[in-house]
């Protein structure tokens, strides 16, 4: 899967409001209530990224997660970090 190209990734950055390009990847961070909460939510980030087989850079502290996709084996963002990115926004939605 090729590397997505600056147009590309400002293109679907532009549909993905909560996620920045940072280097070769793609960032969010989600808050949660508490520290039980946030890690409820790295559960469904994780069932998300083994059904995907690809699997996000993940930072717990307290209430807030941060995420890094990137698909390392082609260098940078890929349009599965983006699939991906869509599916961890819905589930923060929940």
């Amino acid at each position: 899967m090729a590397v997505l190209t600056d147009a590309q990734l400002t293109a679907a950055l532009e549909e993905l409001p909560d996620w920045a390009r940072h280097d070769d990847a793609i960032t969010r961070t989600v808050l949660r209530p508490d520290f039980a909460e946030a890690m409820a939510f790295v559960n469904r980030v994780a069932e998300l990224a083994e059904a995907a087989n690809h699997h996000p850079d993940i930072d717990i502290r307290w209430n807030r997660v941060t995420l890094v996709l990137s698909t390392h084996s082609e260098g940078g963002v890929t349009q599965r970090d983006i699939a991906l990115a869509r599916e961890i926004d819905a589930a923060a939605r929940e």
